[in-house]
């Protein structure tokens, strides 16, 4: 898709002018409900222009992101009978067989969706969405939102603090596989703490 390469690049372009910080701030809070480019992209070019900034980099994204959440569960909420048709149609990887796969398991395991797509490369959007639609409690997805987010913003933000403009080309190579084995290991030690207590 031409369009979304030209977009892709259009995102990238504010990399290399003064108004960054606030293109990743409105970024991040439009990706979360939904804009299709994600603010990855923008956030490892802002940090590799400037490794020294790479923290604030990250909470821009982080805060942004929450908020942008927030907005998607207020869409699912009260407004989606309206505009399902919409994101149905123009938002790439929002389809109405998508997101009826979230909705028939939400009830008993909506944190863990929220915190799985926020972490991970699934489209966030889809389940700031559904948690509004399934009226989801509004603090447990603000809490597994703002733990998952950050978590993800801050890991990038930290490799580069660690390793470096050279760990771009891991991060690119294998962001999808980190992401996941990291989702994993928490998820883990998430059920161990509770089957020992």
């Amino acid at each position: 898709m031409k369009w979304l390469r030209k977009l892709y690049d259009w995102v990238l372009h504010w990399a290399e002018t003064p108004y960054g910080p606030l293109a990743l701030f409105l970024l991040a809070l439009a990706e979360s409900s939904f804009f299709p480019v994600p603010p990855d992209a923008l956030l490892i070019a802002l940090c590799l222009g400037s490794i020294r900034k790479s923290w604030r980099f990250a909470l821009i994204c982080s805060v942004a992101s929450v908020l942008g959440g927030a907005l998607g569960y207020l869409i699912g909420f009260a407004l989606w009978d309206g505009v399902s048709r919409f994101f149905f149609h123009y938002i790439p990887g929002f389809t109405p067989e998508a997101f009826e796969t979230v909705l028939h398991h939400y009830n008993s395991s909506g944190f863990w969706y929220v915190f799985l797509a926020g972490f991970t490369p699934i489209p966030y959007k889809i389940f700031t969405i559904a948690s509004g639609v399934f009226r989801l409690n509004f603090g447990l997805f603000m809490l597994a939102s703002t733990i998952s987010r950050s978590l993800r913003f801050f890991a990038v933000a930290g490799l580069f603090r660690k390793f470096g403009p050279g760990i771009k080309t891991f991060i690119d190579k294998y962001f999808n596989l980190l992401a996941i084995a990291f989702f994993l290991l928490l998820f883990g030690g998430f059920l161990v703490v509770k089957y020992l207590l």
